[in-house]
C-alpha cells in the first residue's frame, strides 16, 4: 500500500494542480464520454495511455479478455452488460471500441486450458469466446494461433453487442458505431479490427 500512497502523493503534488480546472468542471457537469472502450484487465494495457485520452473522455470497462457475454436479462449478476446498458442507454455514447491486446492471459487460458489455480469463474467466463479457439487451430503456423485467438475474441464480442435490442437499435439508427482492435504490447501498436477481413494498422 505504500507505493500507492507515494503515487497519490505525486498526483496531489504535481498531476492535481495542473488538472484541478478540469475536475472541477467535471464535477460540476458529470461525465459525457463520447466513448466506451472494453479493454481487458491485463495490468499492461491501459486505454486511456493508448489513446491518450483525459479524465472523462472515456466510459472504460475492463474484464478478463475484454469479453462481452450475449444479452440475457435473468436474475444473475451481468457487471458488462450493466456497464454496456449505462453506456448506451444512459449515457448515449457515440462508439464502442472492443480492444484485445497480444499476450492475453485469459485467451491463453482458452487455448490451453484454465490454470487449476482458477477455478472458480474464469473457466465459465473465457467460455463466452469458445469459438475463437476454433479459429485459432485452423491457424497453420502454431506461432499464429495466439494472436488469431485475440482478433476473433474481439470480433466475438462485437457480435454478442449487437445481440442487445438497444445496442442494435442504436446502430441501425447510425446514433452508435462498433469499432474492434488489437493492442501489441512490445510493440506499442494498434491494429483495427473487421467483422471479418485481415487487420489494419491504425
Amino acid at each position: 500500500m505504500d507505493e500507492l500512497i507515494a503515487g497519490y502523493r505525486r498526483f496531489r503534488q504535481e498531476t492535481w494542480p495542473q488538472q484541478r480546472a478540469l475536475f472541477e468542471e467535471l464535477a460540476a457537469r458529470g461525465q459525457r464520454p463520447r466513448t466506451m472502450v472494453i479493454a481487458c484487465s491485463d495490468s499492461r494495457v491501459d486505454p486511456q495511455m493508448i489513446f491518450s485520452a483525459a479524465p472523462g473522455e472515456l466510459f472504460v470497462l475492463r474484464n478478463v479478455a475484454n469479453l462481452v457475454p450475449p444479452y440475457m436479462p435473468d436474475a444473475a449478476f451481468h457487471g458488462t452488460s450493466a456497464a454496456v446498458e449505462f453506456a448506451v442507454r444512459l449515457l448515449l455514447v457515440e462508439r464502442i471500441v472492443v480492444v484485445g491486446h497480444a499476450l492475453c492471459g485469459g485467451i491463453r487460458a482458452l487455448l490451453e486450458g484454465t490454470p487449476p489455480e482458477a477455478p472458480d469463474f474464469v473457466a465459465g467466463w473465457i467460455s463466452i469466446a469458445a469459438r475463437a479457439r476454433d479459429a485459432a487451430l485452423r491457424c497453420d503456423d502454431p506461432s499464429a494461433r495466439q494472436e488469431a485467438a485475440e482478433h476473433e475474441a474481439v470480433r466475438i464480442s462485437l457480435a454478442n453487442l449487437m445481440t442487445f435490442p438497444w445496442v442494435a437499435e442504436a446502430v441501425a439508427a447510425g446514433r452508435l458505431a462498433l469499432h474492434g482492435a488489437h493492442f501489441g504490447v512490445a510493440t506499442g501498436r494498434l491494429v483495427l479490427l473487421q467483422a471479418e477481413g485481415p487487420a489494419a494498422e491504425a
